[in-house]
């Protein structure tokens, strides 16, 4: 089991304060026979639709220096993560956790900016210090 992110606590309650109930810490994705763990799944009830949203989080922290690096690594393991879903659970969708200060180093990078955009990268903002979930991000 891989070690976890710098940020997976702060993160689970984030979204718990969001009235998000986590269901798997870590989710298990299977892609091509290999399992591979993602953050955290979780799900939260929708009372007028009587019916559920379901997501997966993938955390990422950036603690090295090159933003560039850790952003090219982080939409890898993003874009693996939306094709196995579409096989193994097409109604869960995949989000990308990362830190507020982080967000918006990468908003000076237009590259990235692009990346994000062109793949459209569904991402959750949070603040770790305070435990919350500054802003959700959804093309």
């Amino acid at each position: 089991m891989p070690a976890k992110d710098k940020y997976h606590d702060q993160v689970r309650r984030a979204l718990e304060k969001d009235s998000w109930r986590i269901t798997h810490d870590p989710y298990f994705l299977k892609l091509e026979g290999v399992n591979y763990p993602v953050d955290l799944g979780a799900e939260k009830m929708i009372a007028a639709q009587k019916d559920s949203q379901k997501i997966l989080v993938e955390i990422k922290s950036f603690a090295v220096e090159s933003i560039p690096n850790e952003f090219h690594t982080a939409l890898g393991q993003y874009l693996d993560y939306e094709l196995g879903l579409e096989e193994q659970e097409p109604d869960r969708a995949i989000f990308l956790a990362i830190p507020e200060k982080i967000y918006n180093k990468i908003q000076k990078v237009p590259i990235l900016l692009k990346a994000l955009d062109k793949y459209d990268v569904k991402l959750i903002i949070f603040d770790p210090l305070s435990e919350e979930i500054i802003q959700w991000l959804q093309n």
